[in-house]
């Protein structure tokens, strides 16, 4: 694909029929990046890639991070797949354990992981920054800066200031919009922090099962001026 975002999954919670959670792939210069691994997106994931590049797991409730075990099982069961690096929050890597125990030795052979938040660092050509964001769990929030542009993803999230920062003029920002208090975004503050942040489009996804999605984006659209747009399985985001 060109350079930009594939959703895999756009639910919170639990997938709809026919969904997933939530799970994006980003792209640029041929490397390819995950963001999220939920329910139901390691499938979509596989039909567009064999072994990602690196992947990027927000918070360790399993509708982000689950499907991490499927690719576990597939690189430890394909052979000569090489490990692959998992900037993670904490908790990930013990709920990877904890899935299957007897394999529990073996998946650190096989995902790289690295903690966050961390200093600014580089995956191929992109600086990945991250910053705590407020959760039931430990969460971060994570930019992205490719040569030309840039992609923001807030994981899960209540309202912050520290949103503004993270999204600053990025080209796009993929948002939390479970619209389920007390620490999950709503539609209406999603498009808040993306106007306050200056970011030129809006994604709005983690929608909990039966989410009016129009409803959500016209909730935003009253306090954001830019492009909103609304995942869905399998949209190609084009970037710049």
């Amino acid at each position: 694909m060109a350079d930009g975002v594939v959703v895999l999954g756009s639910c919170g919670g639990w997938p709809e029929a026919g969904r997933a959670c939530s799970g994006y792939l980003v792209s640029c210069r041929g490397v390819r990046i995950v963001l999220d691994l939920g329910y139901g997106t390691a499938a979509r994931l596989f039909s567009l890639v064999d072994v990602p590049d690196a992947v990027v797991i927000t918070h360790a409730h399993p509708d982000h991070a689950v499907d991490l075990h499927a690719l576990f099982r597939s690189l430890r069961y394909g052979a000569g797949r090489r490990p692959v690096p998992v900037y993670a929050a904490s908790g990930v890597a013990e709920l990877m354990a904890a899935l299957d125990p007897p394999d529990a030795a073996d998946v650190s052979s096989y995902l790289d992981f690295r903690p966050l938040p961390a200093e600014p660092l580089r995956a191929g050509p992109f600086r990945l920054t991250s910053v705590p964001l407020p959760h039931y769990v430990p969460n971060v929030g994570v930019r992205l800066e490719a040569p030309g542009w840039c992609v923001a993803y807030t994981g899960d999230t209540g309202p912050s200031p520290d949103l503004a920062v993270l999204a600053r003029d990025a080209d796009l920002l993929i948002a939390d919009c479970t619209d389920r208090p007390p620490l999950d975004l709503r539609p209406r503050e999603a498009g808040s922090a993306a106007q306050a942040a200056g970011a030129r489009r809006l994604l709005l996804t983690h929608f909990w099962p039966g989410a009016d999605r129009p409803a959500c984006g016209r909730a935003a659209a009253e306090v954001y001026s830019g492009e909103i747009l609304l995942a869905d399985e399998g949209l190609e985001i084009a970037l710049p």
